[in-house]
Order: structure tokens, then sequence, then C-alpha cells
């Protein structure tokens, strides 16, 4: 069986301004990066606000499983077959980070027949949008450093600095260092760290911001301090906001490429989920939504982070709303909820199927109480038998009242997706989209925000919140930030804190360990259990099997 990288490899790819010509983009409008890559000029993407929306549809999944699901696969595929079908879908989806690629995730282009291409371009490096994304953030650093070293004038507090550094790659040596040691001449040395490029507030700005005046405002909203009578320094008080944008400019313009069927696909920035808000940008997935019938997005790893994240954060903002929501489960995954071991997920257990089905009920349910019509897309692996897939539909269907549709996107491509499609349409085309019931008011305390998410959607008995972050949440809504939405930064494994209590956990306690205040993205950064903002790299990193074969192509990246 051919590997993704093959697959991909093997396709007759079409040039970019022909599959920009199916959505109406005209040549003048894009910036190409090669032949099968290009940026939508700001000025197009301006010209189409007048324009209207097509309907959304949101992918999510169950909580993920090293057997894995297949969200990104599932989004591809559901876009070809939307457009075989005779809807015109745009996809829209975010950016691979180096860190996982080389760790221990993969890339993020999807999979098998159901895949956006170039492949290898897509995932290492792309359009440089996350260098320069790295290199914004980084200004920000060096000019706090260097505000500091030529007599502070804005009396900056060196113990209240709140702005880490940030590198694409994971890297748990940098979680904490010592900086400007070696002299005078280097500043005065201080605590630091570093958090991955994915965690930065530039990239949440970067992908809620509407335009680059948006994204200008937001990024001089950014707090990177504290004077020593604890006023706050932004971006803006530092002058550091033109510079920025600038940086990003070219950045901030969609990238588009395609599926392996020709359908177009803009790939727009990276948040993480389990760190993030997990979506791609703003500016993405409208012209997405006008430059089509339909736009079928993303939000990364279970419906208890990315889908929550895209309601109470990304639509709360932007007015956006999903006419439909696909909740992509595996026969794989459910098992292994229900407790068996990876190793045996190849022979049939229905029993452990159904145990674990507690999982898949749980996100429904959740995504229900967002007020949004749902379908569970069962992705199909070759080793399920179809009295799993039978007693999974029954289960659906008898205890949820959802339809489960098998999909075989990853071995059909499109064709496999087309139930998939017919029931999204029935879905999104049954009434007008209406706003999305968010999980919390947002003039509610922030501690009873992050209770609300932990009772409500992760079954929890109660949130503990340590006396450091419980002081800054309070100093927070002093300062006027108090109704801002969370951000929750948790595992994206389990329901709690604990990444090995799998299924669908109930009384368990989440722990809020710190929470970090991110005003130009608009939310606080709420770090619960042991989730790290800088992840490190497994014991044997995926980076070990990638290289150039002898003719120059790369290997090992899947």
């Amino acid at each position: 069986m051919p590997t993704d990288i093959e697959i991909a490899r093997a396709a007759t790819l079409q040039p970019i301004s022909a599959i920009a010509e199916t959505i109406g983009i005209p040549d003048a409008a894009l910036h190409p990066y090669g032949r099968h890559i290009a940026k939508i000029d700001h000025a197009h993407i301006a010209s189409l606000e007048a324009k209207p929306e097509g309907r959304l549809v949101l992918v999510t999944a169950i909580s993920p499983t090293p057997a894995g699901e297949g969200k990104t696969t599932t989004t591809v595929g559901l876009g070809d077959a939307l457009n075989r079908i005779g809807k015109r879908t745009v996809i829209c989806l975010r950016e691979p980070s180096l860190g996982p690629c080389f760790g221990m995730k993969g890339g993020a282009a999807g999979g098998g027949k159901a895949q956006v291409v170039p492949m290898e371009a897509i995932n290492l490096h792309f359009t440089g949008d996350f260098h320069a994304i790295t290199s914004a953030h980084s200004l920000a650093a060096a000019l706090i450093d260097n505000h500091i070293y030529w007599g502070n004038g804005l009396d900056i507090d060196l113990r209240r600095i709140a702005w880490r550094r940030v590198v694409d790659m994971n890297d748990r040596a940098l979680r904490s260092i010592t900086q400007s040691l070696g002299g005078v001449a280097n500043g005065f040395p201080r605590e630091d760290g570093f958090d991955i490029t994915v965690a930065s507030e530039v990239m949440a700005v970067f992908c809620l911001a509407r335009d680059l005046a948006d994204l200008e405002e937001r990024l001089g909203r950014i707090v990177v301090a504290e004077t020593r009578d604890r006023k706050a320094v932004t971006l803006k008080d530092l002058k550091a906001t033109g510079a920025m944008t600038v940086l990003l400019k070219d950045a901030l313009q969609p990238n588009l490429v395609q599926t392996l069927e020709g359908s177009p696909a803009l790939i727009h920035g990276g948040p993480f989920a389990n760190i993030a808000h997990g979506c791609n940008s703003v500016i993405a997935t409208r012209t997405g939504l006008r430059l089509g019938e339909y736009a079928v997005t993303e939000a990364g790893f279970g419906a208890d982070l990315g889908a929550e994240k895209f309601i109470d954060i990304k639509c709360r903002q932007t007015g956006l709303s999903p006419s439909a929501v696909v909740i992509v489960a595996t026969v794989r995954a459910l098992k292994m909820h229900g407790g068996v071991e990876k190793k045996a997920l190849g022979s049939e257990n229905v029993e452990a199927l159904e145990k674990g089905f507690a999982n898949l009920a749980r996100h429904v349910e959740n995504v229900r109480r967002f007020g949004l019509p749902v379908v569970v897309a069962v992705n199909h692996f070759h080793a399920d038998t179809e009295a799993e897939h039978a007693a999974l539909k029954a289960l659906c269907r008898e205890k949820l009242d959802v339809e489960a549709i098998t999909c075989r996107h990853w071995a059909e491509g499109g064709a496999g997706a087309e139930d998939l499609a017919r029931a999204v349409v029935a879905l999104a085309e049954s009434g007008a989209p209406k706003t999305p019931n968010f999980v919390y008011p947002e003039e509610a305390k922030l501690s009873d925000k992050i209770r609300t998410i932990a009772q409500t959607l992760y079954g929890a008995a109660d949130i503990q919140i340590e006396s450091k972050a419980a002081a800054k949440l309070a100093q927070f809504e002093k300062d006027g930030y108090g109704r801002l939405p969370v951000c929750m930064a948790k595992t994206q494994y389990s329901f709690s804190t604990d990444p090995g209590l799998i299924g669908a956990p109930s009384g368990h306690v989440v722990a809020v360990r710190d929470v970090r205040l991110s005003a130009g993205a608009g939310f606080v950064v709420v770090i619960c259990g042991e989730i790290m903002t800088m992840p490190g790299l497994p014991k044997v990193p995926a980076s070990e099997g990638i290289y150039l074969d002898a003719n120059g192509q790369i290997e090992g990246l899947f």
C-alpha cells in the first residue's frame, strides 16, 4: 500500500491559477510561490466583502488516541465530496507546525487520497508564515529588553515581564532559561523562557484579525509587562506594532493550494488547540465563505477543545456560525477508549466499542449544547469489521438520535465521502444559520467561565485554581479584562487533565496551574494540569526517519 507521500508525489497537480479560476480569483490577485502555491492579494480579499457568505461546516472529533481519527483527512475528503455533488466548496485548514512534524504527530496535510498538496511544501516551511510570526514575536522580545537597557523610560518591572520568546520547534530545554548573561553590555539578567510559535499571542492575533489595520490594533493591545506600580505595558507603548505589522504584511494573505482532486484549499495560520484556540485564520475562513457555496473548516483535537474554542472565541468575536458540525470518530479509537491496547485493535471487539462509545456520546451532546446540527463521520480503517460499524451506527441512532456514516475517503477520495456530503447538505440547508449557544455569558467571572466549561463539557465535579493563578485572575478582572472568553490549555487526550483518563470520565477536578492574559487576541489562556506551552520531542522523534534520497526526494515525511 503506497504511503501518503507516495500518493501525493504521484498526483498530477493543476497550475494554481487554474484552481483560482474555479472560484473566481483572477491571476492579478495571486502572488505565486512556484507553480502550485499562491497567496491571495489583500486588495482582492477586500473586494469580496460585499459578497454574500456561503454555509460554514465545522469538522471536529472525539478525544484523540494513538489509534488515529483522521480529522484533517475527513475535512479534505468532505470538501472533495461536496464539490463532486455539485456544491462549490472551499476547504479552510490550519498550517502545520514544524514541531509536531519532526516530533511524533507527523504532518497535517490529510492522508491517502484525501490530501492537500504539494504535501512536502505544506508541511515544511510552506510560504514562511510561521517564520514571519516567529520574527515579529522575537522583535517584540528584543524591543522589551532594548527599552530596559536604554534607561527603562516606561519603568518596566523586570520581575513582571510576561512576554516569553518563541521558536517553531519542540524543545523542552528552552522552557525555562536565564537570559542576558555576560556582563553589563548584554543587559540585565533575568529568568525567561520559550513557547512554541503556535502558542504565541502573535499567532492568535494573526488568526483572529480581520485585516491589516485590525492586526496592528490588536498587536498594540498585547500586554507584555507591568510597571513597578502594576500598570500594564503594551506593545503600543513600546512603539513595536508598526514594524511587527510590516513583518506580517505578506504572511496575512491566505495561502491557496489544492487537493488531490483539484478542490481549492486555503491553508492559513496554525494555533494549537490544546494550548491555543486551534482554528485557522478568520481571513481565510471568511474568504472561503465568500468564494464558495460551502466552506469546510476544522477545529483542532476533540470537540471539548477545538470546537468549544471555535464557538466561544472565534464565533463570538466574528459572528460566524456553522450550519452543520461533523464529529469524526473511528472504530479503532473508540475501542481504545473502551480499554483495548493499540496492538490489539486489529481484532473485532464490539464490547469494547460499546464501552468506548461514551466518549463519542459526550462530544455529540456537547456540540448539541451549542445548538448546532451534527452528524458523525466514521472514518473507515481496513481492519474494521461490518459488525463493528453496524454496532456503532445503531448506538448513534438509538442512544443519540444522530446519523453515523461510514466514510472511505482515505482509500477512495471524495467518492468515499459522498454520503457524508449529502447528509451535511441536508443538515446545513434545513434552516437558516443561527448564532450558536455560547457555553457561558461574557459577563460571568473568569473563574466561573472556567468552572462552567469544566462541569458542563468535561464532566468535572469542580475546578481547583492554584493561589497564584487565582490572584492573576482577580487582577485581570480589576484591570477590565473580566469579560474576555477563556482559552483552555489542557491535554487533548482526555476530558480531564489526566491524559490517561480516557473514555468519558466524570467527577474529576480540573486543576488550573496558571493563567495568561492575551489582551490582543481577546482571551485569557487557562493552563491546566501538566500541559506545556513548549512541547518536548519523544524518545524517538519522527525527524530520525526523515531524509533526502539519492534523487533528492524527501522520504519519511507522513
